[in-house]
């Protein structure tokens, strides 16, 4: 199973447009059908907010959405802790509530994330400006996290 993080789907809906696309598009309908590809329940949300139409897609392809469980808050808050972030005072160049929430439900479903946050090749100094691939690739967290072509490129499938 992998969980899809809002950002590579809207990257894939962006940038490989459904009609220009098709069999791309038919490879992940049936990835989504047989739920390989699934997403947290907060992740479709951003996603239904940024693009109905994507949203929409999903759900006509019956995508399992994945609800945050108190096994899911524990780990978040467990990751939060890491990053040094207390109460609500996120940094506006590191991760949000809902990233955390995304990262510890791949965490818990022991599951590869796929975002197209940037990669930071240097994680900073304060530990709460890292985006997900960087808090991802921390050691108490340790979660797989590829961006969409590198999903795409492992897969090894051929579209024709």
């Amino acid at each position: 199973m992998q969980i899809f993080d809002a950002s590579s789907m809207i990257y894939a809906w962006d940038n490989y447009p459904l009609r220009q696309f098709p069999p791309l598009w038919n490879w992940m309908a049936r990835q989504v059908e047989e739920g390989i590809l699934v997403m947290p329940d907060v992740a479709y949300g951003e996603v239904n907010q940024s693009d109905p139409d994507c949203a929409s897609w999903l759900r006509n392809h019956r995508l399992v959405r994945l609800e945050v469980t108190n096994e899911i808050l524990q780990i978040a808050l467990q990751i939060k802790n890491l990053l040094g972030i207390v109460g609500d005072r996120y940094h506006p160049n590191g991760v949000g509530e809902n990233d955390i929430l995304i990262i510890a439900t791949a965490h818990v479903h022991q599951s590869e994330l796929i975002s197209d946050e940037g990669r930071q090749a240097v994680p900073p100094v304060n530990a709460s400006r890292r985006k997900i691939p960087s808090v991802c690739s921390m050691p108490g967290v340790a979660v797989p996290c590829y961006n969409f072509v590198e999903y795409i490129k492992r897969s090894n499938e051929i579209f024709h």
